[in-house]
């Protein structure tokens, strides 16, 4: 659990392996737009802040977080990627729809995972109300695309260096 108002967010760049040769895709859910660009650009800014070429990030929208789990797959059939940051956010409603789209999207990632080797990072925020979800998109907690995105070129980094 998040400790109140404390940045989670920070990162030693002298620790995160150079990403100057990577390339990135970022698949972000229109749903919750308000929400899922600032973690797009969190990402965004964070892979740029690390030596990541802007021709390098291919950013791709669908229209939910439901369908993440399909673009990230085309994504990767279709794109030279190092990597795919899945940028959604799914807030709490009266009806087990928020159930059933959070576990559909963490499974279908974590599928994608096991069956490329191109790594998928998980960046779906699954909150109980809109201001949690703000608290966690560039909020008084950071913002979740800026961990993804570290998340994103140390994966792709492991992938290239640990399986020659």
């Amino acid at each position: 659990m998040a400790t109140a108002n404390k940045n989670l967010s920070h990162y030693d760049k002298d620790t995160i392996p150079s990403a100057k040769d990577f390339r990135f895709g970022i698949v972000v859910s229109e749903w919750n737009s308000n929400i899922t660009d600032a973690l797009y650009n969190g990402a965004l800014q964070a892979l740029l802040d690390n030596d990541v070429a802007q021709e390098n990030v291919t950013r791709w929208d669908v229209p939910g977080s439901f369908e993440l789990v399909y673009g990230a797959k085309h994504m990767i059939a279709t794109q030279s990627v190092d990597a795919v940051i899945a940028i959604g956010s799914v807030i709490q409603g009266e009806t087990k729809h928020f159930d059933f789209v959070c576990d559909a999207v963490a499974h279908g990632i974590k599928d994608l995972n096991i069956q490329t080797d191109v790594p998928v990072i998980f960046c779906v925020l699954t909150d109980n109300t809109l201001q949690q979800a703000i608290d966690r998109s560039g909020g008084v907690h950071g913002n979740k695309g800026t961990e993804a995105a570290i998340a994103a070129i140390k994966m792709a980094h492991l992938s290239k260096t640990k399986h020659k």
